[in-house]
């Protein structure tokens, strides 16, 4: 252990301090740490000489063969490679800022709203049952939408809703918020530690369809019947109130239906390439920004305007995640972390694999899912290796990455910080004058995430045991 391995430690360790502690912005905090990573830790260019460098090993699609080195298709000297391009995963930040493009552009047109407004509508003003459909419509929109995005779509109307039925609107969002955090846990797009453990274990949209989304949608649907249970004698409101639900006209909340047309076209067919992406063998980032770019020809708005409503912040801020954790594993503190897990070495395969899914899903509630997940597959890929249990099992290797995707999906429903979507409510609630404090989203949120981490772990012995037949 060198004076760079402690170096990297205490900037890796400051900088989730910072990021949790939340005195600074946390993408100015991630962006502080890789710095400090890129400067004193990192190889680059400018590092040392050419021959002494390392080498890093790229898949076959990342540079076509003809262009690497004779002597060895597989390898290229990491010289060849800019610093940025060596350390940050683009497919999960170009994957996200094309869909932040998308619903931009869907946004405008006033979809979500006239969504929402259709919903409360069809409950015939009921609270409850306007509770019951945000949240399906909430959980199915963030499976294929970025949860915090949907977020920011589907609050304010639902506070228009929760005014007019004279209702505190809190129970709504939060609703809507953990419900949002279970639709997302459903696909590759649908929460960003999704994508981190898609990219990072390569597995696909279909794969995510497949073993994930039954789950959740049997979990979604017992999270209706709890809200049922819970608020049937809580939420009532008068006949005339319901008749102002009823009033709202959804027609209005569409402002440009010629752009909603072309959206939605262009929509759905990104979906179908998120679909059939790994039988073609293009990365699902190559997607998302296709349908970007089409979107925005075909769409014929303000490129300027739309540029300027991606969130820039998250995107820096997984650019800085990621190059702290390359900092952090090319040390060795990955290896090192990883090896506490050698104890585990003679346990059952699925011990193991619950014993993580629960540590995970316990982490989340402390530290952001996001950034905790960046950290946690560096240090699972490296126990997947060197475990007898899976190393060579690609099935059961595969099983354990499904029970983390679910425990950090899932357990970001415990706090206030345990998912951005879950500050973004906050933040929301706070500027309409109903504050969420920590203690007051954890009452709402942890029997939720408690639960939903007991069903995921029924789901994983279930499917151990079928796997084992």
């Amino acid at each position: 252990m060198t004076f760079q391995f402690y170096l990297a430690g205490v900037i890796f360790i400051a900088t989730f301090a910072l990021i949790a502690s939340e005195k600074i912005n946390k993408t100015s905090a991630a962006l502080i740490g890789s710095a400090l990573m890129l400067l004193f830790i990192l190889p680059g260019p400018s590092h040392d000489s050419k021959a002494t460098q390392p080498q890093y090993t790229i898949a076959q699609e990342i540079m076509p063969a003809n262009l690497l080195p004779e002597h060895d298709s597989k390898t290229i000297n990491i010289e060849k490679i800019d610093t940025y391009s060596r350390y940050v995963n683009f497919d999960v930040v170009f994957t996200l800022a094309g869909m932040m493009i998308l619903v931009s552009i869907l946004g405008g047109t006033g979809l979500f709203q006239y969504i929402a407004i259709r919903s409360a509508k069809f409950a015939g003003g009921d609270p409850l049952k306007t509770m019951i459909l945000l949240v399906v419509a909430t959980a199915v929109l963030s499976a294929f939408l970025d949860n915090v995005t949907t977020i920011l779509l589907v609050a304010p109307i639902t506070f228009v809703v929760a005014s007019e039925l004279s209702v505190s609107p809190v129970p709504f969002i939060m609703s809507e918020t953990l419900a949002s955090n279970i639709g997302g846990a459903a696909t590759l797009i649908g929460d960003p530690p999704n994508l981190i453990i898609g990219s990072a274990a390569k597995l696909d949209f279909m794969s995510f369809i497949i073993n994930l989304a039954p789950f959740i949608v049997v979990l979604l649907i017992l999270y209706c019947i709890g809200l049922w249970v819970y608020y049937n004698k809580r939420m009532s409101v008068t006949v005339e109130k319901r008749a102002r639900i009823m009033e709202l006209d959804e027609t209005r909340a569409i402002t440009d239906p010629v752009n909603l047309r072309r959206g939605g076209i262009v929509v759905f067919l990104t979906l179908l390439g998120f679909l059939i992406h790994g039988f073609i063998g293009v990365q699902p980032c190559v997607i998302a920004m296709s349908g970007a770019a089409l979107a925005l020809v075909a769409c014929k708005v303000n490129v300027d305007k739309i540029l300027e409503k991606i969130e820039w912040g998250t995107l820096f801020f997984f650019l800085g995640l990621f190059i702290l954790v390359e900092g952090a594993a090319h040390v060795g503190i990955m290896t090192e972390i990883g090896k506490l897990l050698t104890f585990t070495t003679s346990w059952n395969p699925l011990l193991i694999i619950l014993s993580v899914m629960w540590f995970c899903g316990l982490a989340v509630a402390i530290m952001n899912n996001v950034s905790f997940t960046t950290v946690i597959i560096t240090i699972i890929a490296a126990f997947l290796q060197t475990s007898p249990a899976f190393n060579g099992n690609l099935q059961l290797q595969r099983l354990m990455w499904w029970g983390i995707a679910l425990s950090v999906c899932l357990g970001g429903n415990f706090t206030i910080i345990g998912a951005a979507a879950n500050l973004v409510t906050a933040g929301i609630s706070e500027q309409a004058g109903h504050k969420i404090s920590f203690n007051e989203f954890f009452r709402y949120g942890a029997p939720i995430a408690v639960f939903s981490l007991i069903m995921s772990s029924g789901y994983i012995i279930i499917r151990y045991y079928f796997l084992m037949r």
